[in-house]
């Protein structure tokens, strides 16, 4: 690291659980970031403030006057424009020091491997059940650890699915694929603003954590999010060794 970012982490570095090592593992790591809206606009804001040094950041939709209520990296002059194009800009603002890359258009489940293979962790900030099962299965395929958040209402969920481990569960195991198309979008149901900050800025946090390889992460833990009450649970998950993804061979 150069002098600048010694200066601009050094509150990181001053922390002994992160240091030096891991403040240096933080800027040369690559995070990709699936959805710029109300969960990747903390995500994305915290880890480029915090020092990851490199984003991918995929969302092919346009910032709409409706998002600003909860999508805080995006502003009124954004509107009208690519929210990875807007996310880009203002994490350049922020932090020069951080490479970002943007995805326009929609992702091929081909391309999205692509993605996920050169990233060292993913988070699904994503707002459908589709795209979730994609990330899931490819980065059970190429053993990316996986931050999962969701938010709806007053209500939201994270958790971290760590594939480098055996005996990780993964989001099939908690939300199993039965074909279904129903699915809960904050523009049909509504959304608490504060609640996909509070999600979205755990899901950097649990990322963070897992680029510099501290602490103890979210695998085999949901945690669960009620705003109304301001109440968290946490409900232990386990790997289903009948799971169409990351069951074992014996079981299928």
């Amino acid at each position: 690291m150069n002098d600048n970012q010694l200066l601009r982490y050094s509150r990181h570095i001053l922390l002994p659980s992160i240091a030096y090592e891991g403040q240096e593992a933080l800027t040369k790591s690559h995070g990709l970031i699936v959805g710029a809206g109300g969960l990747g606009s903390p995500a994305a804001l915290y880890m480029a403030a915090g020092g990851v040094g490199a984003l991918t950041i995929c969302d092919f939709d346009e910032v709409d006057l409706t998002n600003l209520q909860r999508q805080i990296i995006h502003t009124t002059s954004s509107v009208g424009i690519n929210k990875a194009v807007s996310a880009q800009q203002t994490i350049q603002a922020i932090n020069p020091e951080v490479v970002v890359h943007t995805v326009q258009k929609k992702s091929t489940e081909e391309s999205m491997a692509a993605l996920i293979k050169a990233a060292d962790v993913v988070l699904d900030c994503s707002d459908n059940f589709a795209t979730r099962y994609v990330l899931n299965r490819l980065c059970h395929q190429f053993k990316k650890p996986l931050v999962s958040g969701a938010a709806i209402g007053f209500e939201g969920q994270i958790t971290v699915f760590d594939f480098k481990h055996e005996a990780s569960p993964c989001y099939h195991c908690l939300f199993p694929d039965e074909g279904s198309d129903t699915e809960m979008r904050c523009s049909e149901n509504g959304v608490f603003a504060p609640l996909v900050g509070m999600i979205g800025t755990a899901q950097a946090a649990e990322a963070m954590k897992l680029l510099m390889n501290i602490g103890k992460s979210l695998e085999g833990r949901l945690l669960l999010l009620d705003a109304l009450a301001m109440e968290w649970r946490t409900i232990k998950l386990n790997k289903d060794s009948k799971c169409q993804v990351c069951g074992t061979k014996s079981s299928t």
